[in-house]
Order: C-alpha cells, then structure tokens, then sequence
C-alpha cells in the first residue's frame, strides 16, 4: 500500500526519483545537464527544500524560482513533460491528501510558468 508524502524523507525520496526519470529524459535531460554540469546534488537538495517548504511548511527554501526559468530554451512541451513524469513519479510511489497537493500545486506552477514565459519571450 501506498503512504502519503509525510516526512523530509518522503520528499527526499520523491525528488530523487523524479529526478532519476529527468536524466534520462531525452527532452528534459539535456536542458537540465547543461545547466547542472553533472553535479546534480546542488540541485536535488534545494528541490528537497522546495518541496519541504511548500507541502511541510518547514522553511527551508527561499527565493524566487522563475527567475531560473527565464534563460533556458523551454516551451510549453517541455513544461507537459515535466508534469506528466512528476506526476507519474508520485502516483507510483504515493497517495493521500499531500501527494495530491503537491500535483495540484505542480500543475499551478507549471501553468503560471508557462504563461510567464510565454509573455516575457513575446515581448
């Protein structure tokens, strides 16, 4: 049976998974490595606090995500296909009020992002 996500752990786990599946990616991987250079714990880690701080409410994140977004070369398949495999990374592993947050509140950011973007690059 599947547990909801509870526990840094939890989180931990979830971002390290869903990060597993990105490298991989043939869409995702290449954008991410080119800016991670190989040392993806830096990234991992401030993912954990992310995520921590959204569905945890533990303050361990601070700062204005978007603003990363802006320079890469990303458009609206790129942002479907983050969703769908973090989306699928928590349904295979989780259920429960929190895991279903963390999609809802994946899918607002995904959208606003998109949106953003899509007015900053038009303009």
């Amino acid at each position: 049976m599947k547990k909801d996500i509870l526990t840094a752990e939890d989180i931990q786990f979830m971002v390290n998974n869903f990060y597993d599946k990105v490298q991989k990616d043939e869409l995702l991987g290449p954008i991410f490595e080119n800016v991670v250079k190989g040392n993806w714990e830096p990234h991992l880690q401030k993912m954990c606090g992310f995520w921590e701080t959204i569905v945890l409410n533990v303050r361990k994140y601070s700062g204005s995500p978007f603003q990363k977004h802006i320079p890469l070369p990303i458009e609206e398949k790129h942002f479907e296909r983050w969703l769908t495999l973090f989306h699928a990374t928590i349904d295979a592993n989780f259920e429960g009020e929190k895991a279903d947050e963390i999609k809802n509140r994946s899918s607002q950011m995904g959208m606003m992002f998109k949106y953003k973007l899509k007015h900053i690059k038009e303009n």
